[in-house]
């Protein structure tokens, strides 16, 4: 019956029945229902649920498809449905009264566990047989009650229609004999009551619910048929039986107002029972109602005498309500007409009860909760606050409010928002629920002066003033407490909110100088706070704060210079007085934003007690009154601006001229102070570890933009140009952290106006300067704050070590920079039709640099030239200096991966820049101190790891451009070519591996570098100091010993060869080296690599001589034949077969030279011939063909 299909069809409008549906069935109370729905508070039993409420609002069939039947059974009997009340009312009545004995005799069976059944059932049929009756009264009277009107009262009548008219008097008596004979719920016995909080799953229960619930059935169905008869007749109807309370003949209406009037007594009581034995602090969160039954029959009362109270004159629900709760408030019970039980505190009752049925108005005819305006009862509220502020100048106070302000109040606003929230006109329905009884108290004394100002004019806030101000004196305000102290400020500041200000502040001024020394020590928090709030009422008004001002600001600078002289063991003492203090700093800061003019009063607000504070402080108090710095700047910059504005406009008169400049001055004066006592900590703070980066960042990002805004306020060792001389200190010293630099000067990047004022400043460079900058930070992104140990290693994502924070500032920089219009030029005139993208810093700083170096390469004039040398000198500045610390003994992977290559771009790049004596220097400095630092000297040591995978990595690079510096210099620098023989030599062997053919290593860098190169001269100019440098260090014997890494070297050289065009020159230094291989070493791997090697060179000579053998070649075929040929005949002849089986033109040509050693040699050892070196010649010759068989015979 109660399902969601049945109940929500009753939350429609619509009163439209279907025939036969289970929710046609009379409703009842019942309070047996799932209560897990959100929206359902009622059973679907229920009057509310049902709809029959709505019906009986409505003059609607009560229950249109019940009774249709010509009979109906009523007590088990059957009757005639539409003549059984009129015929047999007095059977009927006294049915009904049995049926109430029987239920009550079932009380006194008992009720086991073996029982229950049998008892729930008879007590249930007992009921429903009692409600269908009521119910059917109400029928009967809708459908069958006939109206007699005034022709038809003088004709015959039929003795049926004359017991008809008799049925309202009839039932009206009837009516009070049952009301009389259940009496009231409140004195049913203990028992009974106690079925309220009975608990059955199982839904049986004992006779004692069912009796409870039928009472309640009865004294709602006696209401409805009163007010069904009253709307069906039109007239009174007096009882016969009875006479009312005054002695006057019961009427119909008498009857129901006396009814209505017991039953709301008797939800009094109910609800009393459950006040006294709630706990104070439970009684917001506990409902006054014992179950939802009464709950219903509360809404049930509302909705009806609301109702009638709109359509006839009857009294309101309130007025009923509060009439009985006045007469609770009576001290004495001889005075009280009515039975309204005693109260052991019936004030604090009166506000809990009213607070609680005003909830209850939310729900609609159907018992849904939702949004409604309910009919204000603010005028027994007030009676009940004089009442609660008695003459005897009692505390306002409900016990059962809670006390919640106070743990709330964190800063002065908090305190003030409080009170202004009392103020509205519209307050929360849950205001009971959320606030203390001071704060309603609060609310309520505001509603009334506020109403009566604007009907009186000022004289009823001089008679609340004057008895507000009465209550406190110096020994009042001794005595208060912490609370008491907060309640003062809360209601000073309310009067302060709706009357006068000024009034209002001098008075609370004058009475905390009542306070006793040791209760403004413990509370000074509380009384700063209130203070504060007064002055940001002040500056919410925009009035004078002059007066409240220089007396906190004077107390602040006391307070700040005892936390400088504190200790920092002395925790709390310095607990304490930060307290204080951040309660100034935020009240300042909320003043400063909540002005609409700064004034000079303004400017005393920030003292010299700053410039104590900010030393003393900690990281995390730094941090806050920096927060507090910031604030302030942006307020002041903010209405400079608008001031600006208004001066520009046109046809200003000359006071409203005047008047500007006035705040203007005003405002420089503000400015001024935040000069003189917070820029020289933030200097001081560059490279400290205090203050946050980024917060460094932003709040010099600030004072340089309040220098383009007032620059005359700026410190005289900032001036003459305090743009140009902060923007040094933060954004182009090269000192600062980088971090702190990025975010600086994007900040300044996106101000045209600062930009502006810098191209007309005498600083032709900024953009330079800037660009340097930026440089720097791409430079040092993978540099450590606080020299925090760095254990990046090459196997980590390089992304990973840079901060996220910092590689979006970095982005982001990269995106503003790439806007200056040098930036553009350069990237115009190198001709590159997109720029780089600013996701990508390092990317776009390589094209950057490239692009400089392709501007340089088309420049003709000298001038020009020159000009562009000094301004890249300028973009890279002291760029050692930057990359230095990821040179150190902490080495970082990612650090020197960037710093190689980056300064490898920069070298090959820039080739024909450092080609010029001006840059030349930097050249030599980054040569030293990345290519031949003094660790690489020192052939001994090995490189760290991810210092040698960088040189690897940008090795050939360096290379390029310095072979290619070497190429463009007009005169040749013979200390440059050295240079660049040493890193050669330096790194050959560096990168050469043990073994020629271990796995994985790579390719060589040196060799990389010859692969790469763009030029032809470049590459013949490397390929000759490679050769040099092969030939000098790694080919050289010491007498027959070979040098280390033979096999290794001769790999190289191998590689060499098949990589390059290595000319004829460059064989003339290598092969001598790979004869003495030949022809000195043993090795298997030795001799075969060297034998590849002669075989390459050979096959070089023959594509550059065209057939002819070259005469180079062959020269040095006939020293080693001089040299080697006696001694090493063997090792000779079997040079020359594998030359011969190449080019025989060779070899041939050097006939004469090998027989005439043959020919030496015999006669150098006096044997005569040699017969095993002759066969050996043989052997040769026969692979020179003919010739060679001429000379075998002119041997033999």
């Amino acid at each position: 019956m109660d399902g969601p299909s049945e109940v929500s069809a009753f939350q429609t409008d619509s009163l439209e029945l279907e025939l036969g549906t289970d929710w046609c069935k009379a409703p009842c109370f019942s309070c047996v229902f799932d209560h897990r729905g959100e929206e359902k508070k009622f059973s679907g039993e229920s009057y509310l649920a049902s709809g029959a409420l709505k019906r009986l609002i409505l003059n609607l069939d009560p229950l249109p498809t019940n009774f249709e039947e010509d009979t109906v059974e009523l007590f088990g009997i059957q009757w005639v449905t539409e003549t059984a009340l009129v015929n047999s009312y007095r059977e009927l009545f006294h049915l009904f009264r049995q049926q109430l004995y029987n239920l009550e005799t079932l009380l006194q069976v008992s009720c086991d566990f073996g029982k229950i059944s049998t008892l729930h059932y008879k007590a249930d049929n007992i009921r429903q047989q009692c409600v269908i009756f009521l119910h059917y009264v109400k029928v009967f009277i809708f459908r069958f009650l006939k109206v007699q009107d005034a022709e038809s009262r003088d004709t015959p009548v039929h003795p049926y229609e004359v017991l008809q008219v008799r049925l309202p008097s009839v039932l009206a008596d009837e009516l009070h004999g049952i009301l009389l004979y259940i009496g009231h719920l409140s004195a049913l016995p203990s028992v009974n009551l106690g079925a309220f909080v009975h608990q059955n799953h199982t839904k049986l229960f004992s006779p004692s619910w069912h009796l409870l619930h039928l009472h309640l059935d009865i004294h709602w169905l006696v209401l409805e048929i009163l007010h069904m008869l009253g709307g069906k007749l039109k007239q009174v109807v007096y009882g016969h039986q009875f006479i009312s309370m005054a002695g006057d003949n019961l009427t119909n209406g008498s009857l129901f107002e006396e009814h209505c009037e017991n039953l709301l007594c008797d939800l009094i009581s109910l609800s009393l029972n459950r006040y006294d034995k709630v706990m104070p602090c439970e009684a917001l969160m506990a409902d006054h109602c014992p179950c939802s039954c009464i709950t219903e029959l509360w809404v049930l009362l509302i909705h009806l005498l609301q109702y009638r109270s709109k359509w006839s004159t009857t009294e309101s629900f309130w007025n009923w309500l509060n009439k009985l709760l006045k007469t609770l408030l009576e001290n004495s019970s001889k005075q009280r007409r009515l039975p309204v039980p005693v109260a052991r505190d019936p004030l604090g009752f009166s506000w809990w009860i009213s607070a609680h049925v005003a909830s209850l108005f939310q729900f609609d005819r159907h018992g849904i909760p939702e949004m409604r305006q309910m009919e204000s009862n603010w005028n027994f509220v007030e009676e009940l606050l004089k009442q609660s502020v008695s003459a005897q100048n009692n505390s306002f106070s409900v016990s059962w409010l809670p006390l919640k302000c106070l743990a709330n109040i964190r800063s002065s606003s908090s305190m003030l928002e409080i009170v202004k929230t009392c103020c509205y006109d519209k307050q929360d329905a849950d205001l009971c629920k959320s606030s203390s009884s001071f704060i309603i108290f609060l609310c309520i004394l505001a509603k009334v002066v506020k109403k009566a100002m604007k009907s009186n004019g000022p004289h009823p806030w001089k008679q609340v003033k004057g008895r507000i101000y009465s209550k406190f004196h110096q020994k009042r305000m001794e005595e208060l407490t912490e609370v008491g102290l907060q309640n003062f400020f809360h209601l000073f500041l309310l009067l302060a909110v709706v009357a006068e200000v000024e009034d209002v502040a001098s008075h609370v001024l004058d009475l905390l100088t009542f306070l006793r020394p040791a209760c403004l020590s413990s509370h000074r928090a509380l009384v700063w706070k209130g203070q504060m709030a007064f002055l940001l009422l002040y500056a919410q008004k925009n009035l004078d704060i002059s007066v409240l001002a220089e007396k906190f600001s004077c107390e602040f600078r006391e307070k700040a210079k005892e936390f400088l002289v504190s200790k920092n063991d002395e925790m709390v003492q310095r607990h304490t007085l930060w307290i204080l203090l951040s309660i100034y700093i935020d009240g300042v800061q909320e003043v400063f934003e909540t002005s609409y003019c700064l004034y000079p009063s303004h400017e005393s607000l920030l003292n010299d007690g700053f410039s104590m504070l900010l030393p003393a402080c900690q990281e995390s108090e730094v941090r806050t009154v920096l927060n507090f710095l910031q604030a302030v700047l942006a307020r002041v910059r903010s209405i400079h601006q608008q001031l600006c504005q208004e001066l520009q406009r046109e046809n200003v008169d000359l006071i409203t001229q005047s008047s500007l400049s006035a705040k203007e001055r005003h405002l420089a004066a503000v400015a001024s102070a935040l000069w003189r006592h917070f820029f020289s900590f933030l200097k001081s703070q560059r490279m400290a570890q205090i203050v946050p980066l980024s917060q460094l960042a932003d709040i010099a990002a600030d004072f340089t933009l309040l220098a383009v805004d007032m620059p005359s306020t700026a410190p005289s060792d900032l001036q003459p140009q305090p743009v140009i001389a902060i923007i040094q200190l933060f954004g182009w010293d090269d000192i600062i952290w980088p971090q702190v630099v990025a975010r600086y000067l994007s900040h300044l990047l996106q101000n045209s106006m600062l930009w502006e004022a810098l191209s007309r400043s005498s600083c032709l460079s900024f953009q330079s300067l800037t660009i340097r900058s930026w440089i720097r930070c791409i430079l040092q992104m993978y540099i450590k704050r606080f020299s925090e140990p760095d254990d990046l290693f090459v196997d980590v994502n390089p992304e990973q070590a840079v901060e996220k924070e910092y590689r979006e500032q970095l982005a982001e920089m990269t995106r503003l920079l790439l806007q200056l219009s040098e930036v553009k030029n350069v990237f115009l005139k190198a001709q590159v039709e997109y720029l780089p993208s600013p996701e990508d810093p390092k990317t776009a700083l390589v094209q950057f640099l490239e692009a400089v170096g392709i501007v340089y390469r088309t420049l003709h004039t000298l001038p020009e030239k020159s000009a562009m040398v000094t301004k890249s000198l300028e973009y890279l500045g002291e760029v050692l200096k930057y990359i230095k610390p990821y040179l150190g003994k902490k080495t970082s992977s990612a650090g020197l991966q960037l710093t190689y290559g980056i300064m490898g771009i920069l070298v090959k790049s820039w080739a024909q820049i450092f080609a010029t004596s001006k840059a030349q220097k930097l050249l030599f400095r980054i040569i030293d101190c990345l290519l031949l630092p003094h660790v690489v000297l020192q052939q001994e040591k090995e490189l760290p790891v991810p210092m040698l995978t960088a040189i690897q990595k940008s090795l050939p690079l360096f290379l390029q451009g310095i072979c290619d510096v070497c190429c463009q210099s007009q005169n040749p620098n013979a200390y440059l070519n050295q240079l660049l023989g040493n890193v050669i030599e330096q790194y050959i062997g560096r990168f050469l591996p043990a073994s020629p053919y271990i796995a994985g290593l790579g390719p060589h860098p040196v060799l990389l570098a010859l692969r790469n190169s763009a030029t032809v001269p470049v590459i013949s100019s490397l390929k000759k100091h490679i050769t040099q440098v092969i030939r000098k260090s790694y080919l050289e014997f010491k007498g027959s010993s070979p040098p280390p890494r033979l096999a290794s070297v001769l790999a190289f050289i191998l590689q060499l060869f098949k990589d390059t065009n290595v000319g004829v020159g460059d064989i003339e230094f290598l092969l001598p080296g790979v004869f003495k291989c030949l022809v000195l070493v043993s090795e298997p791997q030795v001799k075969r690599l060297a034998t590849e090697n002669l075989q390459c060179m050979v096959k070089t000579c023959q594509v550059g001589s065209e057939g002819e053998p070259a005469t180079q070649l062959t020269s040095l075929f006939r020293q080693l034949i001089q040299d080697y040929g006696m001694r090493y005949s063997y090792q000779v002849y079997s040079i020359l077969e594998t030359v011969a089986t190449l080019d025989q033109q060779i070899v041939i040509h050097l006939i004469p030279t090998l027989t005439q050693s043959l020919k030496d040699s015999e006669l150098k050892w006096g044997l005569g011939r040699n017969i095993a070196q002759r066969d050996a010649y043989s052997k040769l010759l026969s692979y020179l063909g003919q010739v060679g068989q001429k000379e075998k015979q002119k041997l033999e």
